[in-house]
This record gives C-alpha cells, sequence and structure tokens, in this order.
C-alpha cells in the first residue's frame, strides 16, 4: 500500500522537472524538433562528462537566439512549418467616395424687424405663424407732429424757390451795370489820351467799373444764396417725409412670422422689434466639413441628408467657406434644398452626405482589420510567396455588411482569420474562402 504514494511522487517530481527546468527542450519537442533533440543527446552520451556539460551550455545559450530569428529566416528553411490562415480573394471595385457630416436646417433668410423712430403702435397686431407678403404692412405708428413738420418744410421749400427770379434779376442788373461803367471806361481813357478828359473823369469811370464788377459778384453771391436755400429746404423736405414712412414697418419679403407684431398701443423706440420673418420656401443645410476633406467637396456638388424625422432631403452645394473656424479649423458649407410646402424646420439636425468623386476600394469583413506594431490600421494579406504582407488602408465608409478601404492593389487576398497571430514575412498556409461566405 505504501508503493502507490511513492509512485505517485515521483511521476509528479518528473513532471515538475521537465515543466520547470526542462521547459526549452519539452517546448522544443512540441515544436517538432524532437529528432534535433535525440541527435543532441546521442552526441552527449558520446562525449566525456566535460563535453557533455559545454554542450549543454552552448544549447542553452543558443537557445534564445533560436527563438528570436525573424520571419525571413524561416522562410529559408524548407522544413518550417506554416502557419494556417483563412483567406478573402477581394477585388477593387469603383464606390461613390462620399463626404459625411453632421449639420443643422437654417432658413433662406430671417429678419427681426425693428422700428427706426419713436412712437405708439396704432395697428392691430398679427399673430406668429401668418403668411406675409413683401410690402405687407406688419406695424403702424402714430404720426403725431410729423404731418405738421413736414407741411412746414414745403412751405420753405416754397419759399426758396420764388427768391431765385429775384436773385436772377439782380444778377441781370449788376452784369448790366458792369457792360455800362466798362463802356464809360473805355471813352473816358480815349479822350484822355487826346487831351479831352481831365484825369478826374477817368479816375470817375475806373472807380464806377470796380463798384459795377462787385455788385455783379454780389449778386452772383445772392443766387448762390438762394439755390443754397432750396437745397436745405429739399432736404427737410426729405427728412420730414422719411419720417413719415418710418411710421408703417412693411414685410421686406415673403415669408412667415416667427414672432407676434409689436401689441397695440405699446411704445416703439428706435431699435424696438416689431416682428421676426423668415423665409422657408427655400431652406439651407449648414454644416462643417474637416480641412483634409474641403478639397473634395466642389460648388455644385450633388448632397443628401436625413433629418432627425426620418425625411429624406437632396439639394446641391451653393457655398464653401474660404476661411477655417479658428477652433475647430472646419469649413462652413451649405447646400441649397427646396422646400415648397415648409414641410421642413428651422433648426433640425440632419446627418449631410456630400457626393464626391469616386475611387476604388475593397469590401472587407470588419474583423479584417488590424494595427502594425507601429499603430498604423491596415489589413495583412497573403503575397505571391504564400508569405504574409501588410498594407496600410484608409478607412472610406462603414456599412452593415463591412468596410469599404483603400490602400490595396486591384487583387489582394486578404487574410480574415488569423491576422492576429501572424506578422510580416511569416510563412502561412491560406485557405480561400467566397465573398458571400
Amino acid at each position: 500500500m505504501r508503493v502507490v504514494p511513492i509512485i505517485t511522487a515521483a511521476v509528479v517530481t518528473a513532471g515538475l522537472y521537465y515543466a520547470v527546468i526542462e521547459r526549452d527542450a519539452l517546448l522544443a519537442f512540441a515544436r517538432g524538433d524532437a529528432a534535433d533533440a535525440e541527435g543532441v543527446e546521442v552526441a552527449a552520451l558520446d562525449a566525456d562528462l566535460s563535453a557533455t556539460e559545454q554542450v549543454a551550455s552552448d544549447a542553452t545559450v543558443a537557445a534564445p537566439a533560436a527563438d528570436s530569428t525573424d520571419a525571413a529566416a524561416a522562410t529559408a528553411d524548407p522544413d518550417v512549418r506554416r502557419v494556417d490562415v483563412v483567406a478573402l480573394r477581394s477585388t477593387a471595385r469603383g464606390i461613390d467616395s462620399a463626404v459625411v457630416l453632421r449639420g443643422q436646417t437654417q432658413a433662406a433668410r430671417q429678419v427681426e424687424v425693428r422700428a427706426e423712430t419713436s412712437s405708439p403702435v396704432i395697428s392691430d397686431p398679427l399673430r406668429k405663424g401668418a403668411q406675409v407678403r413683401a410690402g405687407d404692412l406688419l406695424c403702424e405708428l402714430d404720426p403725431g407732429t410729423r404731418p405738421a413738420a413736414l407741411l412746414e418744410a414745403n412751405a420753405r421749400l416754397s419759399e426758396a424757390k420764388i427768391r431765385v427770379p429775384e436773385a436772377r434779376a439782380r444778377l441781370d442788373e449788376a452784369r448790366a451795370r458792369l457792360r455800362e461803367a466798362r463802356i464809360n471806361l473805355t471813352a473816358a481813357e480815349k479822350l484822355s489820351e487826346g487831351g479831352y478828359a481831365s484825369e478826374t473823369r477817368l479816375a470817375s469811370a475806373q472807380a464806377a467799373e470796380r463798384s459795377a464788377v462787385a455788385g455783379v459778384a454780389t449778386a452772383e453771391t445772392g443766387l448762390e444764396t438762394t439755390s443754397a436755400g432750396i437745397e436745405a429746404a429739399s432736404a427737410e423736405v426729405a427728412a420730414a417725409q422719411k419720417e413719415m414712412d418710418r411710421l408703417a414697418i412693411h414685410a421686406p419679403f415673403d415669408g412667415l412670422l416667427e414672432s407676434d407684431t409689436a401689441e397695440l398701443g405699446s411704445l416703439m423706440q428706435p431699435g424696438s422689434l416689431c416682428a421676426t420673418v423668415i423665409q422657408l420656401d427655400t431652406i439651407k443645410l449648414v454644416g462643417f466639413v474637416p480641412e483634409t476633406e474641403v478639397n473634395r467637396v466642389t460648388i455644385g456638388a450633388r448632397a443628401g441628408a436625413e433629418l432627425a424625422t426620418g425625411k429624406q432631403i437632396a439639394g446641391k452645394v451653393t457655398f464653401i467657406s474660404r476661411s477655417a473656424d479658428p477652433t475647430t479649423r472646419t469649413f462652413e458649407v451649405e447646400i441649397t434644398v427646396p422646400n415648397p410646402d415648409l414641410a421642413i424646420r428651422d433648426g433640425q439636425t440632419a446627418d449631410i452626405v456630400i457626393a464626391a468623386e469616386g475611387t476604388k476600394a475593397h469590401q472587407l469583413p470588419q474583423s479584417a482589420l488590424t494595427l502594425n506594431n507601429d499603430g498604423m490600421l491596415g489589413v495583412r494579406v497573403v503575397d505571391s510567396e504564400q508569405t504574409v504582407a501588410f498594407f496600410p488602408v484608409q478607412l472610406l465608409r462603414d456599412a452593415a455588411d463591412g468596410v469599404w478601404v483603400s490602400g490595396l492593389p486591384e487583387q489582394a487576398d486578404v487574410i480574415v482569420m488569423g491576422q492576429d497571430f501572424v506578422v510580416a514575412g511569416v510563412p502561412v498556409t491560406p485557405t480561400y474562402r467566397e465573398v458571400s461566405e
């Protein structure tokens, strides 16, 4: 009865010995290197004890070097064991590479109509949601004394205009006197030269001529003053008329009232809000494109969007910002969408897709994507020598049935199972499957 525990202890001791002390030899045997181990053992038995110790020491030093041999050396050995993987034969196909972004709807125009003068409201208010046309009256203000001011300005203008003939007559009279003075001066000068007129008469004629010149200048100034009075009176009339026009606040364009108009009797000050008018019959989609993709978006490109309500809409790109947002480094893009039934509201969230130039891509299972030692996203493929090669890829689109990537050759055998257990250069034995599997 005591023999069984002794045998059990011996077996356990032997197992622990090989698992701990002879771990490298045990792993080598598991990898199929048993023949090499037997050769080493025969050589050790034929050598003396000192030679056996030297061989064991060399084997211990050489074991790590064998484990660190790269995949290229393993490929050179015809007896190296290949890793079984599953690969997918993939062919590049053309796809419409769209730019996807998130944005919101925005009214084509939105204006807060405000008062430009101070006066009470004397019109009944219009309620929000009402449809208005360009030129419709929104708020009417009490005219007060403004009509009287307009009449006074018109009277001053009439008075200024009446003075114009008088000023012109004075100018004509001054010019006639000037012509008379110059004739008298000429006669006096000729008589003085012949000795028939005195110096006193000549000086008197010269003084009369200078006085006539001054009279003409005065008359011209009077006419200009009268003209300036007319312009000033006209300006007063225009200002009074403009003040009268400010009493009626009209809709600037066709649209909807987003707020009630000012209540009857409320006092309006310059800048007070009368109403908010928005135009929705043509609506905009506004989004922001990253700087890495802004060159793929062009004016006139087709675009579609799905609103938060599930409604599908379509339009065209009408604006691309030339200046990036300083905070997000993105560029604003506007898409014009028809909205004749006003079903699209201002401020709705939208997932926007803008059509861009097509490209060649491979559709692969998402699980085929992996990272190399440098953290680069890509896939591992089987090359013509039945070894592993790594290709960095760019993710173009994520769909329910796989991902679309670029960066691969036209034809590629992509490893879809076992790609995380091999590295570039490792020999493999691929098993191929169809795309539909």
